[in-house]
């Protein structure tokens, strides 16, 4: 029996208008043959939730470059576990101070990636950090 690919939902929270980045990491996972659904701009975190039951996804990417990362990262990880779907990795990626990466992994935050990160990391980690449910 062959293993199911990873489904990754990739989103973009609140009001943040930019998403080339998210769109570029959505194909590279795509690409690296996770199956991937990118939920578009202006997502609320109940969408991004509903969105990541409903496609059994095994993680969640988001993108915030608007700064209000603490808030929508952390209404998305709250979110989730009052949906028991805590086993659901949430990982992303943005205009993200170094010093607000513990507090959001304390949060549940898996992985936050930085300006610079590459495709290529990001498909690495998700690859060894995720596993098909």
């Amino acid at each position: 029996m062959t293993q199911s690919p990873l489904r990754v939902v990739v989103a973009k929270p609140g009001l943040d208008g930019h998403d080339r980045g998210a769109k570029v990491v959505a194909r590279a996972l795509r690409d690296a043959g996770m199956e991937v659904v990118y939920t578009g701009l202006h997502q609320t975190p109940e969408q991004i939730v509903e969105a990541a039951i409903q496609e059994d996804a095994d993680a969640v990417g988001l993108s915030v470059l608007s700064g209000a990362h603490m808030t929508l990262f952390a209404k998305v990880t709250e979110l989730l576990k009052a949906r028991d779907a805590e086993d659901i990795v949430v990982f992303g990626g943005g205009i993200i101070p170094e010093g607000d990466i513990p507090e959001l992994e304390k949060l549940g935050v898996a992985k936050v990636f930085t300006p610079g990160a590459t495709t290529t990391e990001i498909v690495a980690w998700v690859r060894d950090n995720v596993t098909p449910g």
